[in-house]
């Protein structure tokens, strides 16, 4: 890691979509019609992300499923689980031409038999794309991962000193395979990361808009990377 960002674009964006049933309802609608459109934004993001500066974007990651929306109704969780499924499964080839490899952070074990046969599919199909990393936070929270880690470690039977930064980077999720996210993005308007990337986000960049996450578009992308660019990162020192 360099002492000063020199980079006008983000290797590695994080995404926080925030808003979609309060775009619902402000068209009086039922909430699962903004979590559809919210998808339409997903499918977007690989072409955008690929014009990045010329070169694209690496890796990207999106809050998808947190580990506290189990707690909406039941309803819409059985509706949200459909979706998920659904956008998988006919977006992978739109994916796949673009050349994204599909990857997921989470407790996947904690998903139904097809859910998780979906997911892991996608995952296996993608696994020689090159192009770009799609980070998938499924059942993810931030804490939870941390815990995961601990007892990982545990489990492994790792002595006290041996325990660093990079042991315990080593046991998150997809230890190794992610750089820490340059920029996180939320949009809704909130201004939290409501227990998105703990660990990795400790030099990240934040970028909050009031825009609604099936309103965003290429333009607001790329005004949060102007304002990216703007920033001088000096990772503490």
């Amino acid at each position: 890691m360099s002492d000063t960002n020199t980079t006008l674009y983000p290797k590695h964006i994080a995404f926080i979509m925030d808003g979609n049933r309060r775009w619902a309802k402000k068209r009086g609608l039922e909430p699962w019609k903004g979590h559809e459109q919210g998808v339409e934004t997903v499918r977007a993001l690989p072409k955008w992300l690929s014009k990045v500066g010329g070169k694209g974007v690496t890796y990207y990651t999106l809050y998808t499923f947190s580990s506290e929306n189990w707690h909406r109704s039941a309803s819409e969780v059985k509706y949200l689980m459909k979706l998920l499924v659904k956008a998988v499964a006919q977006h992978l080839k739109e994916f796949n031409e673009e050349g994204v490899k599909l990857i997921v952070s989470g407790r996947i074990d904690e998903f139904s038999v097809e859910v998780q046969k979906v997911i892991k599919k996608a995952v296996i199909l993608t696994k020689n794309n090159t192009k770009a990393v799609l980070n998938l936070a499924l059942n993810y929270g931030g804490r939870s991962e941390l815990v995961d880690a601990v007892k990982q470690i545990i489990a492994d039977n790792i002595p006290a000193d041996k325990i660093d930064e990079e042991m315990i980077e080593k046991h998150l999720y997809n230890g190794g395979q992610l750089p820490d996210p340059d920029l996180i993005i939320r949009t809704g308007g909130a201004k939290r990361t409501s227990n998105f990337l703990t660990w990795q986000s400790v030099y990240s960049e934040l970028y909050f808009t009031e825009t609604l996450w099936p309103d965003f578009s290429k333009k607001d992308l790329d005004a949060a990377l102007r304002d990216f660019a703007r920033r001088k990162r000096n990772f503490g020192h």
